[in-house]
Formats: C-alpha cells, structure tokens, sequence
C-alpha cells in the first residue's frame, strides 16, 4: 500500500487547531493501548497542543467546480429503470422542448412502449448482442439447447441497491445461471443509449453529432449509497459517455428529484387528481381512480405521434396554488424501488429545498412478480420451477412477460378473472417432471382461487391477483405513514405520485385512501416518462436544487489529546511521554443534516515526511448523528479520501506543508478539491466508495 502514516489534518477555522488522522489505523476497542502501532505524533506535529477538530463549513456560492462550466449543445437523460429504460433530450437552445426518444420496435400487448425492458443478450462469447425488446425477441426465438448458451440478464438494476459490499468485481447472474461482470453489463446498457441518442441527434441534426457536445444525465433511486453512485459514473466513464478527466460531462439525477422538477412545471390539463378536494383535467370526485387514468391514457396515446413535450419556462399551475415555504411528498414506485423525498418551494424562483432525508426500500412491482413465483412454487412446488427456470430458461421469460400483462389489467373494481398463457414447454416439462398434468397439480393443491382452462391458461380470480398486490403495497403504505410522522412533513398539501408503478389502480386506490384526508394527491399523465423528462430539465438547470439534506454522518478517524474521565481509557495511547485518544470520530456532516449547493467542509493535511506524495485517508459513516469514535456501533468504514502531491512542489515549498481539502455534500454526489497552499496548486483529489 502506499505510505500514509503520518498525515495529521488542521482544522479550516481561523486559528488552526491540530489533529492528527486515522490514515490506516485501526485499533479494537478492546486492545490496551500500544506504545509501538504508530510514529510518534507528537514528533510528526512539531507540536503536542493537540485540541479537538470541529468542522468547518463554508457557505461557497462560488463553487469551484462549476467556475469553469462547459457548454454542451443538447442534453441527454438515460432514465436506467429495474424493469424498463430510456432516453430523452432537449438542445440547450430550445430548453423548453423535451423530446422523448423514438417509438422502440416490438412491445407486448397491452404495455406502453415509450420506454423499452432493462434487458440485454450477450453471445455464448460473452459479447453485446442486443438490448431491450430486440434481446428479448431474440432470446425467445433460440433453440431451447442453444438458448442455455447464450447470457440473458434482466432486473439487474437491482443489484446495485442489495449488494451491501459493492465493488468493481460484483458479478451478475444470467438466465441460464452464468457469472459475468456487472460493471460489464452496466457498461453495455450506457453503451447501447449512447450509440442510440447519438444517432437519433446525428439523424436530426443533417451531420455526425459528437459525444463532447452533449451533456450526460444518469438517473439513480435517492436511496441508493455512494458507492452505487460511483458504480455507474465508472460504469458510464468505461462506456464511454465521459472520462474521470472531463466529469463534468456526466451528471447522476436522483429520481424523485428529477420527478419533483418536472412537477412543478405540470399545467392542469397534464395531470389526474386522485383526492376528492377539487376537480382538475374535467374529473369530478365522483369519476373513480380508474377511469379517469384511462381517459389520460387514452388522450397521450393519441399525441405519442408528436414525441417532443412542451414544458412551461413558467412555474405551472398546480404551484398557482403555492405560496412561499409550502411542502409537497414526491413517491417514485418504480419497478425495483420506491423513493420519497419531500421537498418545499422557494419563490419567486421555484427553487427547491429538501426538508427530510430521503428515504424508501426495495418496494418496487417486482414484489409483485415475487409473490406471483411464490404461488407458482406452492401449485407446482419449489424443486419444479427452480429446474424449470434453468432449463427452459426462456420459457421462464415468457411466463413473466404474460403476467406482466395480465398484472397491469388488475383493478380493486374487477371482477372477471385474469388469464395468464401457460408456455407449452412448461406443461410439457412438468409432465416429465412430476409424472402428472398441470390440471392435476392445480386441483391436488389446496390454491382454490387459481383454475386450470381448457385452453392452457391459468385462471386467477381478481382477489387472487390483488392478494400478489397487497404485501408491496403495504409496505409502501407503512412507509409513507411512518415519514407523515415526521415534523417536517406534517403539512404537506401535495403528494405527487410518479414512476411505472404509480400506474396500477390499486396502489392509487391505496394510496388515495390512506392519505386523500391529509393533502391532495396528484398523478402526472404520462406518469411513467416523469423522471426522464424531470432529468433532462435537471441536466439544463443542475442548481435548481439548492439544499439537500444528508443520508448518512460521514467524518474520519483521527487521534485527539486524551483528557482523563472524557475519554475511555481503551483509548489511550502513550507515546514519548504524550498520551493520546485513538479513533476519534471527526465528523464532516451529520445525518439528516441540511447542506446548501455549493456549501464546503473544509479541512487542512499535511504530509508527516517531505518526501510523501500520497496521503490516504479513510472515511467513515454512520447512520447515526451522535458518534463519538470510529468503533462506535453502526460506524463502517465507507471509503477513501487520497490525495496526490506528485507535480506540486517546487523550490519554494516549505518542509511542512498545508494541503487544504474542500468537500461538496450538498450535491447529488460527494466531491472533492484540494489546493496546495504554499504553491496555490491543484492536488489532484479522489473519494473513492468502490476500492478501498
């Protein structure tokens, strides 16, 4: 490893208090303190008034990232989604066009196809083949042999949010049960819209569009850590949409907050309300939840011709409504997540505010196809599907796809059953399989609302299907309970319910039932392309958010003066007659803590040698705001800071030198700057929450 003993941190306020940091060390809490694991301190410092670090903030509206700001002629959102993808742009020139990527080939019945499925084909060779409905297509038409050859991979978006220790090395797994590179996969998806909005911009524009003219928006859930953040910047850098050189060209969106941008800019007739105080878009409280999104639907299925959406430079007419410090709920259900974020209007401007950390969990509609493969394993048993989903796995793929359109036909008013098509391979399998018919297996099992057809199909009654509803969406009930608990959100007069899944009837019923008595609830139309086109109004205006509140406390460890009866004296380290407290806890920000853009931590390193071109510097979280030491409960080990000295120094620079570090929370990514004092030269700087 490189060196890093002997890096101690001076404080950014104006008398410098200083503080020697935790580099690599780290000591058990049940280890008496060693009077050999570290170089003396107090020989590095120079000094041994050592006092406590307490950070500094800077309110910077000057950021210095954005000094210096690129021009880009168009940008381009990815809106990646667990269960379906696409893309959007708009020139920088006509910011109030939205233009929404061309109509996709294939589709399934009954299934919008504005966006197209997360899915992607490799070759048995481990090369891109195809992507969404092309990889499905293809996948589908294989020989069964052959298809166990080929990686098909879907929902893998997910990952990113379960993998508790995500690295560059996470591996996915395909259909037919083989490993491969998720950072690979990711990298081909980015790769594939790249390649797609390119040509689609060249197409327009009469002559070859290149990469350095657009500016790139990612979306990601807010409730996504860091290191899946820097996961799909890496992911996006190896695809080739920026470089770690230029990584201004790339920007990560949360979506909820790319939903709430779009938002504001909603005129009446762009959006359904669900709550019975007032009638907007010609829908009285009397029309029921369903009709109503049907009229909608119907009226954007017929304007898909024209992909291009006009958004407003205006703040729409919902925010008519809305007066200076009023607070609004944005729930984004897609298919992997559901997101919260509350956010309150500032005006004249309509600038945003977060006023509570984002929050949600892994709620999305694939709990729903979970619960439709567990009725599944109780029918035909758990042995059976688990070797049927690596045999056929094709035929797997289908059944989902049949539900998936069966699944968006339920509604609390029906009452005709649903028919979900039985592919003929898994019969026949089963028939191999168990030695008896799928009509048996069906009427031996103890599943009385589930029928067998004479036509092949599975007969589900409405209860049946709304029961594979009602675990997911209780979740999200509970959840939005818990966070109405909170002070800030008490009055809040909108929720704006967005993402694919705010689609389905019943999560609108649930919702509108739970909470139309506390604020109005609000569906945009076209509810599943709000997050695009909220990220690509995100892309042309990056500071319309202006406060963000932290997700986490983040700090490092560093080695303070001990005080007797303060400090536990697990802590104490003696050396050279100094005695010292180990792991101290030096917080940078705190959990839920209110940062403004352009808001700095600042802090100060030196090297302990002349000689030392590297300082690396761990950095630690917790979910927790009152930490005292590294090895509190709950505090992990999150990741780098590293500083590089190679090129800054020069005749004039002094043996002790002062690197002094600014760090940006109040973006959608930490980031970083560094300054070398003596020489006003840049260090290069890098948090790193993926290798470490």
């Amino acid at each position: 490893m490189m060196e890093s003993v002997g890096v101690y941190g001076l404080c950014g306020c104006a008398a410098k208090s200083k503080v020697k940091c935790d580099s690599r060390w780290e000591i058990p809490a049940s280890e008496t303190a060693p009077t050999s694991a570290y170089s003396s301190p107090a020989r590095s410092l120079g000094d041994t008034g050592i006092t406590p670090l307490s950070p500094s903030h800077i309110a910077n509206d000057a950021d210095p990232n954005v000094s210096e700001q690129q021009t880009f002629l168009v940008v381009v959102a990815i809106d990646f989604g667990t269960t379906s993808s696409g893309y959007a742009y708009s020139f920088t020139k006509e910011p109030e066009c939205i233009h929404v990527m061309r109509r996709w080939e294939g589709g399934d019945p009954g299934v919008s196809n504005q966006k197209t499925p997360t899915t992607i084909l490799l070759t048995p060779e481990r090369k891109f083949h195809s992507f969404g409905y092309a990889a499905r297509d293809f996948y589908h038409d294989l020989d069964p042999n052959e298809a166990k050859q080929w990686l098909y991979l879907e929902k893998f978006k997910m990952k990113l949010h379960t993998t508790g220790d995500l690295n560059m090395d996470t591996d996915l797994t395909a259909a037919n049960g083989k490993k491969v590179k998720a950072l690979e996969i990711f990298a081909y998806a980015l790769q594939y819209f790249k390649e797609q909005a390119l040509k689609e911009l060249s197409d327009q524009a009469g002559s070859e569009f290149e990469n350095s003219d657009v500016r790139w928006v990612i979306t990601v859930p807010a409730i996504w850590k860091q290191p899946a953040k820097q996961f799909m910047r890496q992911a996006a850098y190896q695809a080739g949409l920026a470089s770690p050189e230029n990584a201004e060209q790339l920007i990560i969106a949360l979506e909820p907050e790319a939903a709430s941008i779009y938002c504001r800019k909603l005129r009446l007739h762009q959006m359904i309300e669900l709550s019975s105080k007032a009638a907007v878009n010609g829908y009285s409280s009397g029309d029921t939840v369903g009709a109503g999104f049907a009229q909608a639907k119907e009226h954007i299925r017929r304007n898909r011709q024209s992909r291009t959406f006009l958004v407003e430079n205006v703040i729409g007419e919902i925010w008519s409504e809305l007066e200076e410090g009023d607070k609004y709920v944005v729930v984004d259900s897609g298919g992997g997540t559901v997101d919260l974020t509350v956010h309150q209007i500032r005006l004249p401007e309509g600038h945003l505010k977060e006023l509570y950390k984002a929050t949600g969990g892994p709620y999305g509609s694939l709990g729903v196809d979970y619960e439709f493969e567990k009725l599944l394993c109780k029918i035909f048993g758990e042995d059976f599907i688990e070797q049927f989903k690596i045999k056929r796995p094709a035929a797997w793929v289908d059944l989902m796809i049949a539900f998936e359109s069966r699944k968006r036909a339920a509604a609390p008013d029906r009452t005709n059953p649903l028919n979900i098509t039985l592919p003929f391979s898994f019969i026949d399998y089963y028939k191999k399989f168990r030695g008896h018919s799928v009509e048996h297996a069906l009427r031996k099992s103890n599943v009385d609302f589930v029928k067998w057809s004479s036509q092949g199909m599975l007969r589900m009654s409405p209860d049946a299907m709304n029961a594979l509803f009602k675990p997911t969406i209780d979740s999200i009930i509970e959840h939005l309970r818990d966070l109405f608990q909170k002070p800030e959100v008490s009055t809040v007069k909108f929720l704006f319910l967005v993402g694919g899944f705010a689609e389905a009837p019943l999560l609108q019923q649930a919702v509108q039932a739970a909470f139309g008595d506390k604020c109005r609830i609000i569906i945009p139309q076209d509810v599943g392309l709000t997050i695009l086109k909220g990220a690509v109004l995100f892309g042309l205006d990056p500071a319309v958010i202006k406060v963000r509140r932290s997700p986490l406390t983040y700090g490092v460890g560093v080695l303070n003066r001990y005080v007797e009866g303060k400090h536990p004296p697990e802590k104490l380290l003696v050396k050279d007659g100094t005695r010292w407290c180990t792991d101290v806890f030096d917080k940078f920000i705190s959990a839920d803590q209110s940062v403004a853009l352009g808001e700095l931590v600042k802090r100060s390193y030196t090297p302990a040698k002349p000689s030392q071109l590297v300082i690396v510097i761990n950095i630690y979280s917790s979910e927790h705001d009152d930490v005292s030491f590294i090895t509190d409960p709950g505090v992990k080990k999150c990741g780098t800071l590293r500083l590089d000295l190679t090129g800054t120094s020069g005749a004039a620079v002094p043996a002790r030198r002062e690197i002094q570090t600014l760090m940006q929370f109040g973006d959608t990514e930490i980031k970083a700057t560094a300054v070398d004092i003596a020489t006003s030269k840049s260090v290069k700087v890098g948090i790193d929450f993926l290798n470490y």
